[in-house]
């Protein structure tokens, strides 16, 4: 077994009930969930929206290998309404340089972001490990420092 945390964020719709539905789906379908974080509300980070977010930070254990745990939460965020932001669509951008260019933020109902998994690093084009912007967001760091000392 694989402990791993994960990141979590909505800001469309039942923001709390798509975050709880979120943590179900996750237990159900990719591993046990062994502690959960406070939900916090945060301003959108690298776009511009009138829609705040709800984050929070959950650890699981998971038999599944960093692929599968990603294909699986990406599957999640799809049954639960995650749209793909199709290239040169309306998406507002920040106008903060620091950002990845190749991103395109969008408001969403769920996102779900691997932030560690064990004392792993996988570098690849579509999986980095750990999240390589996990240390400039306060919504990843603060709930994450909220359930890694328990």
């Amino acid at each position: 077994m694989h402990i791993v945390y994960l990141g979590l964020g909505s800001n469309l719709g039942d923001r709390e009930a798509l975050l709880r539905e979120a943590i179900q789906r996750i237990g159900d379908r990719v591993g046990q969930v062994v502690r959960q974080s406070s939900f916090i509300e945060t301003e959108p980070w690298g776009f511009e929206s009138d829609h705040p977010f709800l984050n929070a930070v959950i650890c699981i254990d998971t038999a599944l290998t960093p692929r599968e745990l990603l294909l699986a939460t990406q599957q999640i965020e799809r049954d639960m309404g995650r749209k793909k932001t199709p290239s040169g669509g309306t998406t507002r951008h920040s106008k903060d340089d620091s950002l990845p260019a190749a991103r395109h933020y969008t408001d969403r109902p769920i996102d779900i972001d691997i932030l560690l998994y064990d004392d792993l690093t996988v570098d690849e084009p579509d999986l980095q490990i750990p999240h390589p912007l996990m240390q400039q967001r306060d919504f990843v760091m603060t709930p994450l420092r909220e359930i890694s000392n328990p």
